[in-house]
Order: C-alpha cells, then structure tokens, then sequence
C-alpha cells in the first residue's frame, strides 16, 4: 500500500484534474493545493455538489452531512485529506 504521502499527491492530482475538467480553472497547475475553491470562485454551492459526487464515485466513501465542512472541501489540500481519513 502507499504512504499516505504518496497517496495524498495522486488524491491531489486526481482532483485538480476533476476542477479543470468539471468547473473554470484558468490555469490548473498554477492553483495551489490550499487555495480556497469557493473563495476563488472555482466551486460554488451548486459545485460543491459535484464535487461530493466526484469524491463518492471515485472514492468509493459516504460523504456524511455532519462532514460537509469547510476544511473537508474548500481546497484541493483539504479534500485530499479527507479522502485519506475516509480511507483508512
């Protein structure tokens, strides 16, 4: 199995390339893992939909509505983290 390092970086790789695909990223390599998503106007409250969805899908886990947090999905940082918690 991968360390969590390891799979933190794929996690991150694999949501940055869900932004760019699903929502308007100018420049996709050039947003940080901890910008904020919604602040920056990536994801809006629609969009957080899709990107429980996305997380649900691709990671096989519930997102639980007591989990619907900011620091659980505001950044592509936070959302990989969570997954990482999901998973354990």
């Amino acid at each position: 199995m991968l360390a969590s390092k390891d799979r933190i970086e794929i996690y991150r790789e694999q949501i940055r390339g869900f932004l760019a695909s699903n929502f308007y990223v100018a420049d996709a390599e050039a947003l940080e893992s901890e910008t904020s998503l919604l602040d920056q106007g990536i994801v809006d409250s629609t969009g957080v939909l899709e990107v429980i969805g996305f997380i649900e899908e691709t990671f096989g886990i519930i997102v639980e509505d007591s989990e619907l947090l900011p620091e659980n999905l505001d950044s592509i940082q936070g959302i990989a983290q969570y997954v990482i918690r999901k998973t354990n």
